[in-house]
C-alpha cells in the first residue's frame, strides 16, 4: 500500500467516523474538489505533507491526530524513496 492509498483510506474511515461528506471536507480544508478525487482515487502518486495538513486541519484535527492511525505504522507501506 501506498502512502497515498493510505491517506485516502483514513480519510475514509474519519468521514465515515464524523458523519461528514467529501465536499464538506473539501470545504473546510480547501482543497479543491479534483484534487481531492486524485487522492481518493488513487491517481494521485504523493500526497504532499501540506495538503495532509489541510486535510486534518478540515476534520479539526491536529497533523498527529490524523496520523495516529495503525495505517501509517504498517511496515508493508511503500515510501518512495
Amino acid at each position: 500500500m501506498t502512502v497515498n492509498d493510505a491517506v485516502a483510506r483514513r480519510i475514509t474511515a474519519l468521514l465515515k467516523e464524523k458523519g461528514i461528506s467529501q465536499y464538506r471536507l473539501e470545504q473546510a480544508s480547501g482543497i479543491q474538489h479534483g484534487s481531492m478525487q486524485c487522492i481518493m482515487n488513487g491517481r494521485n502518486k504523493t500526497v504532499t505533507l501540506s495538503t495532509v495538513i489541510l486535510i486534518a486541519r478540515g476534520f479539526g484535527m491536529t497533523l498527529s491526530e490524523f496520523l495516529d492511525d495503525e495505517i501509517f505504522g504498517s511496515d508493508s507501506l511503500e515510501i518512495d524513496a
